[in-house]
């Protein structure tokens, strides 16, 4: 880990900060691997280590199957911190994030217990928090962590009354995808309490090593024509021709592994093609396939 840290050049207050976690973690049953992230760039993986380290929250926006569960991930080993995720959608509520009540049986008697979800459970514990597809909530449901999200860091939470104060340590981390159906802007008030970090899709020399150590495919020519590909889908996508779906970093990966043992386009079509809901999306992609790895 420290090397990891060194090459990016971490400032040393967090490098010693950091490696005295892990030491302590080590000496745990709970201690792992880091989570191995492929950064676009060196600065992305820089600056959410230096944000997170400052107590700030961390949004994480970028396209679907770029890598930000991954991130969020790799940042809560760093920082030897249990991962708590919030999955967000047009359903989530309250009871959802804070917890729940639940009747049970103790002594013979009937009594009501709290239940704890994931940010009580984050905040008490001094874990990181990852709120997944924050703008996929609903716009009222989201306001009752906000003095969670800022200088506070305290919650009121309306099923016990209690006040709770986060335990030191405690982080949060969320992400969301821009422009997807489902999705929501995000409240401004909401926004401002985060430091945002774009993260894009690999490509090129990076794409190809994370082909390589995370795909089934072994074939380099193939694994380079699957680099190509994503490419060419993504000048689709910046030109309005298909919807970002199609250029899932997660759905090349699918590709490439089907392609293992099936013809590639079989497998693009399989994997990438048949989940777009756009005929003419569905034929374009294809199309630019076959230039690629011609008729099958």
């Amino acid at each position: 880990m420290t090397d990891l840290l060194e090459q990016l050049h971490i400032h040393e207050e967090i490098i010693s900060e950091l490696s005295a976690k892990k030491l302590n973690e080590a000496s745990n049953a709970d201690a792992s691997e880091v989570p191995e992230f492929r950064t676009p760039n060196s600065e992305l993986l820089h600056d959410s280590i230096v944000a997170l380290h400052l107590n700030k929250n961390l949004l994480l926006q970028g396209p679907t199957g770029s890598g930000k569960t991954r991130l969020a991930e790799m940042l809560a080993s760093l920082f030897s911190q249990r991962i708590h995720t919030v999955n967000c959608s047009v359903d989530l509520d309250a009871e959802a994030m804070l917890g729940f009540k639940t009747l049970s049986e103790r002594d013979g008697k009937s009594v009501i217990d709290f239940v704890p979800g994931p940010v009580v459970t984050a905040m008490k514990q001094g874990d990181l928090l990852y709120i997944d597809e924050i703008n996929m909530a609903k716009p009222e449901t989201l306001p009752i962590i906000n003095s969670v999200l800022d200088y506070r860091r305290t919650l009121i939470n309306p099923f016990t009354g209690e006040t709770l104060q986060a335990s030191e340590g405690f982080k949060v981390i969320a992400s969301m995808n821009i422009g997807y159906i489902g999705t929501l802007p995000l409240n401004e008030a909401l926004k401002n309490r985060f430091v945002t970090i774009d993260v894009p899709y690999l490509q090129g020399d990076r794409l190809l090593q994370l082909l390589k150590a995370q795909s089934r495919l072994r074939d380099e020519q193939n694994l380079h024509a699957f680099v190509q590909l994503s490419s060419d889908l993504l000048e689709q996508v910046r030109t309005g021709q298909i919807s970002e779906d199609a250029a899932s970093i997660r759905a090349l990966l699918d590709a490439c592994d089907l392609s293992a043992f099936i013809p590639p386009l079989r497998a693009i079509q399989r994997a990438i093609a048949d989940k777009l809901e756009d005929e003419r999306e569905q034929s374009l992609v294809m199309n630019v396939a076959e230039t690629l790895f011609g008729k099958q």
